[in-house]
């Protein structure tokens, strides 16, 4: 009978902190969206390869003193980015690239943080439902392997060719997309209750929206990656073309969807397209459930959520390739994949 009442005891203290875990996760989620803006700003300004040591320990402060930013400096002139493109770079400058991508790491020890010390504590008073363990001990592991791949794309700029590839840059925007999807859907299960007996109306639509708007999203590293944005800077056509004849010119082929920057600015228009038939589609869906059954309200808010978001980024995607890829409205462009992505996982749940 002991055992029995401690562990309804436990239970019922983990259902009655589901409120506060789910807002924690929320919590980290929006400092990973925070920590996805800073990674897009340091990739557009050039900085994520002005700190060519990784230090997970040890690279807490930046250099003190004068001394220690000559040091500092004094790496980064041992490698391409600075001989083949900022040779002659002064100290403020490289000072001013260095903030970036150290801010950057500065925030990814944060966001463990912020995960880390109340995870522990969740679990270790009870607080935490059994069925609820597995998943959040995955996400802390996947938080520690972002770090981690972080370092390898930061390693492919530090050879020869002085910038990041494309491939791991789409591998770390991914993973950090895929966190974000975690964090958002367990705080979206603790914090409602399932709606029994409803029609799940739209409900494979909507899950197709959140894997396209994610292959979206790896696209969109693939073109910046490439420096994608700043070919055929014209909408909708690309100049005089539906078709432009550079989509095939590497050999194999397949190279082509990954390493051909007029391809990925192709496929890229592409998945916006089929976003925007997918939000089409799931209108019209819903649309016909209405007629015969009521449309929960909070689907209806989590549609119209939806569609703002992708209008919203289809006018920041349009301006920024038409106006030549600016800082300011690249990384508003990745702000508007961030609430596109997460509009379409509150969809998707509300439907589930």
């Amino acid at each position: 009978m002991k055992h029995i009442s401690t562990s309804g005891s436990e239970n019922f203290r983990a259902i009655g902190a589901r409120p506060l875990v789910a807002g924690w996760l929320l919590v980290v989620a929006v400092i990973v969206g925070a920590m996805v803006l800073l990674g897009g700003a340091t990739r557009l300004t050039h900085s994520g390869l002005s700190m060519v040591q990784w230090q997970p320990l040890m690279g807490i402060l930046p250099p003190l003193n004068e001394i220690a930013w000559g040091q500092v400096f004094d790496l980064y002139k041992e490698y391409p980015e600075y001989q083949k493109i900022n040779r002659g770079m002064t100290l403020d400058e490289f000072k001013s690239i260095f903030y970036f991508e150290y801010a950057h790491r500065l925030l990814g020890r944060t966001v463990g943080l912020v995960f880390a010390l109340p995870f522990f504590w969740f679990l270790v008073t009870g607080r935490l439902e059994r069925r609820r363990r597995l998943p959040l001990a995955g996400l802390l592991l996947l938080g520690g392997l972002q770090g981690l791949i972080g370092w390898w794309m930061v390693k492919s700029g530090l050879v020869d060719h002085p910038d990041v590839s494309q491939y791991r840059l789409a591998a770390h925007l991914g993973l950090a997309f895929a966190i974000l999807a975690g964090l958002i859907w367990l705080a979206l299960d603790l914090s409602t209750k399932p709606a029994r007996g409803q029609p799940a109306v739209g409900c494979h639509l909507a899950g197709l929206l959140v894997v396209i708007v994610f292959m979206q999203v790896l696209s969109g590293a693939l073109v910046a990656g490439l420096d994608g944005g700043l070919v055929y800077n014209s909408f909708p056509m690309m100049n005089e073309y539906w078709l432009p004849p550079e989509l095939s010119t590497l050999r194999p082929t397949w190279r082509n969807l990954f390493e051909n920057p007029v391809t990925a600015q192709f496929d890229h228009r592409v998945g916006a397209y089929l976003c925007t038939a997918l939000v089409a589609g799931l209108w019209w869906r819903l649309w016909q459930a209405a007629t015969g059954a009521a449309v929960r309200p909070s689907v209806r808010l989590a549609l119209y959520l939806t569609t703002a978001a992708l209008v919203l980024q289809l006018a920041l995607g349009i301006a920024t390739l038409l106006w030549g890829v600016p800082v300011p409205l690249a990384v508003l462009h990745q702000g508007g994949a961030l609430s596109l992505f997460s509009a379409s996982l509150l969809l998707a749940h509300r439907l589930r």
